[in-house]
């Protein structure tokens, strides 16, 4: 009786979230108690246990429709999403929209989920007018169904796209190959339809595929110009429009959200991955290589699935296979990660996870620590390990069994990814981003980029550092079309919402400040385009750049324990105070409220994290905390950048005794020696702990030349000064951080802190970047470096080092 299916109608633009569909006539005379509306979101799993309603349990789908936590239930047994009735009907209308969030009888028609592929039909149970046969069968209610309607994914509505605008002919590289991909296979799929021999699940790949072009045709490319503007609207009313563009949101671990709807997978075809041989291979039994991108080893003579490794290639801007996307390796696959280095004739590998977070084993080690070690046929030497604040360059000689070819390899493990979630700030993310690349060989093979299962946050950096290269050349960004092309070379890439969104603010900071790092050699003639006012301005690009550091306020909700009322009388400015996140944080004292907080953050060095504490001028209420911090920090050197009274005013309580000793809490300190040198005085300090008796010396660095209003004329004096108490520090001091204080904590101190970096990347790198550094200051403390004389004096500091070194005057 209901032999047709129910057909889609155009999609109304104004009706976002909803399907209409024309239902099936049902012939006259026909006795039915209740039609329903039943709905089936397409995966492939649902598509192979029901080609048709025939294969349905009736029952089951009546009662998990009104029982809605019997449905949940289901989808986390089964682990994808089940049908459901969205609506009991007395009478069969026309046309019926999916969707509308409203109650039919028993039933919910909740909305429908964006991108998602969803079908449809009719069902229909039937009255029984034979008494006799309705009393032998009292159990038994008949059911007839119609067929599945057509695959339909909902689509939200964007801004009218024209093709004959210029800016949309932006299908290029990747993108083009995809689109050639989706029509090629359309194409031929539709070929078959005409000959009556397509399958459900072919069915579903057409829909699918239609769906994956229309997505990446409503969601164009963004000028650069319009970012902000672009990423504002889709962080409105919660991040509504960024849920709407990666939706459906589906319940992950940790809270967090995968997402699927720009996701075409589950369309190709995985069976390497499934090999009963090549399964150990992988290390989450869900994130597998699909079959037509994924990168084929030279296969072994003798050994079963010895071509396969859990890898894809991706591709960049214009540039086919520009990196290799893949898991962090097992102890079972070390030897095949060599061998498609080798292969793949790759020079840099990108990781971007610990071995291990949060005590569980993220990635296997699969390189030597020193010397030399053998991994199947590649035999790997270690060359050289450089250890920064956030990222470890290791560099490796490789050889292959039955060669005499020698390689040389880079290994870039990037630190400052948080076990969960997102940087804070992307600043430390590009920064690494900018050196990777600059260290990329440009006839190199495909950059192996990998985390531990090769998607997240490997997916975040491939499509930020495509986007950058992208945006040299177009001046636009296209994050949903690249991170929809990746999706179609391997499954998951870019994993959670709050990774996608990271991306945007990535390009939103790079797009805003632009490249400020220079070659060390330019630096002079960087300095006199930074300080000549062009034609018509009013600001010279010095005081511009200085400017942009203060584009991006701090939200009071990060000055958490700061702004208690047990804290607040411990800041000497109410406007200067530490970010939660990187506060110094005091052993608590119990029953006392408050005992843990001190005004003092910790600061990364160049080669170092926590390498620094920024911190106030002592209070007379908070020396017991400074030398409590100094003591538990296991911090030997002290750098002091203010004289006690400047301008009448107190800027710092002397905190230490001059003379003879004194207990400030658990510490005695005893004053050792005193020297006065032409621009500082060294004092020493023997501190002892009361409690247990031990002692350290800590040595406390005053410069006396900061005038007390303005900057020092010359940076030269100041330059000798850091170098003095960074080779005391070499010298004498332990593993604990220098200790830097002025007066509130930021200006001097950033200035100290700032020259500190800048110098020693000078030196080690050849390049300078005063911008970057500063402004990653300021996201571990607000307001480092806080004029614009003070920046001014970083870079005459810095072109002063410079000249002090014949090899890059010349």
């Amino acid at each position: 009786m209901l032999n047709t299916k129910p057909l889609h109608l155009q999609q109304n633009p104004e009706e976002a979230g909803k399907l209409t569909f024309s239902l099936p006539r049902v012939p006259a005379g026909v006795a039915v108690r209740w039609y329903y509306v039943a709905v089936v979101l397409v995966t492939p799993a649902a598509l192979q246990m029901w080609e048709s309603p025939e294969d349905m349990d009736i029952n089951e789908l009546l009662e998990v429709g009104v029982d809605a936590s019997a449905y949940r239930r289901r989808r986390q047994i089964e682990d994808f999403p089940q049908p459901y009735i969205a609506a009991q009907l007395e009478t069969l209308p026309e046309t019926f929209t999916l969707g509308d969030e409203k109650h039919y009888h028993r039933y919910y028609n909740r909305a429908l989920p964006g991108q998602q592929l969803c079908l449809c039909f009719v069902l229909a149970e039937l009255e029984d007018h034979d008494p006799q046969q309705q009393q032998q069968q009292q159990q038994q209610t008949i059911f007839v169904a119609s067929p599945f309607s057509e695959p339909v994914a909902l689509s939200f509505p964007t801004a009218t796209w024209h093709a004959e605008d210029p800016e949309m002919l932006w299908v290029m590289g990747p993108v083009l190959a995809v689109v050639l991909i989706i029509v090629t296979v359309i194409a031929i799929l539709l070929l078959k339809r005409k000959r009556g021999s397509l399958t459900a699940k072919e069915e579903y790949l057409v829909a699918g595929m239609r769906s994956l072009s229309a997505g990446m045709r409503e969601h164009p490319p963004v000028a650069t110009g319009d970012l902000l503007e672009h990423i504002e609207r889709l962080k409105a009313n919660d991040g509504l429009r960024f849920s709407q563009e990666y939706e459906v949101a589906v319940p992950h671990a940790h809270n967090q959200k995968q997402f699927t709807s720009i996701d075409p997978g589950q369309q190709f075809t995985w069976e390497q991955s499934n090999m009963e041989v090549n399964k150990p291979k992988n290390r989450y039994a869900n994130v597998i290589a699909y079959d037509h991108s994924r990168v084929l080893l030279m296969p072994v003579e003798g050994v079963p699935g010895s071509d396969y490794i859990n890898a894809n290639y991706m591709d960049g801007y214009r540039k086919q296979n520009a990196y290799i996307a893949t898991q962090g390796p097992l102890p079972e696959t070390l030897g095949d990660f060599w061998r498609m280095v080798w292969e793949q004739q790759t020079s840099t590998i990108v990781m971007v996870t610990r071995l291990e977070e949060k005590s569980r084993v993220k990635c296997d080690q699969y390189w030597p620590s020193r010397g030399t070690e053998t991994y199947g046929m590649i035999q790997v030497t270690m060359l050289d390990t450089v250890d920064l604040a956030t990222y470890v360059l290791r560099t490796f000689a490789l050889f292959k069994n039955g060669s005499s070819e020698r390689r040389e390899v880079k290994q870039f493990q990037f630190l400052a990814w948080p076990d969960h979630g997102v940087p804070e700030h992307p600043t430390t993310t590009l920064a690494f981003l900018r050196r990777v690349k600059a260290c990329n060989p440009l006839d190199a093979g495909p950059m192996v980029v990998h985390c531990s299962a090769g998607v997240g946050r490997t997916g975040c950096f491939i499509v930020i550092e495509a986007m950058l290269e992208r945006i040299k050349y177009e001046k636009t960004v296209d994050v949903y079309g690249h991170v929809t092309c990746m999706r179609a070379a391997r499954n998951y890439m870019v994993q959670t919402e709050e990774q996608y969104v990271f991306i945007h603010e990535a390009l939103l900071e790079a797009t805003s400040c632009g490249c400020t790092e220079v070659i060390a050699r330019s630096l002079y003639g960087h300095i006199q385009k930074l300080t000549q006012t062009a034609p018509g301005e009013t600001l010279t690009p010095m005081e511009l750049e200085f400017k942009k550091l203060a584009n991006s306020k701090a939200h009071t909700s990060r000055f958490i324990s700061a702004n208690l009322p047990c804290n607040k009388f411990k800041n000497r400015l109410v406007n200067i105070m530490p970010f939660e996140s990187s506060r110094v944080c005091l052993q608590p004292i119990r029953g006392v409220e408050g005992s843990d907080y001190i005004n003092a953050s910790f600061i990364d060095g160049y080669r170092q994290q926590k390498a620094y504490m920024a911190t106030q001028g002592p209070l007379a209420e908070t020396t017991e905390d400074f030398w409590r911090m100094l003591w538990e920090h296991n911090s030997t050197i002290v750098v002091m950048l203010t004289k006690l009274r400047e301008m009448g005013r107190e800027k710092c309580h002397q905190y230490w005794p001059a003379e003879r000793s004194a207990r400030y809490q658990y510490f005695v300190v005893d004053p050792m020696a005193e020297y006065n040198m032409p621009q500082y005085i060294l004092r020493e300090f023997k501190v002892t702990d009361a409690r247990d008796g031990q002692s350290r010396t800590i040595r406390q660095f005053q410069f006396t030349d900061w005038p007390e209003q303005g900057v020092p004329k010359t940076g030269e004096g100041f330059i000798d000064f850091i170098g003095q108490v960074h080779k005391t520090k070499e010298q004498f001091g332990q593993d604990g951080p220098i200790t830097v204080h002025c007066s509130a904590g930021v200006g001097r101190t950033g200035v100290f802190i700032a020259l500190s970096i800048v110098l020693e990347r000078m030196r080690y790198e050849g390049v300078v970047d005063l911008f970057q550094t500063v402004k990653t200051l300021r996201t571990q403390k607000p307001a480092m470096v806080q004029t614009e004389d003070q920046y001014q004096l970083c870079y005459r500091a810095a072109l002063e080092y410079l000249g002090s070194f014949d090899h890059y005057g010349t």
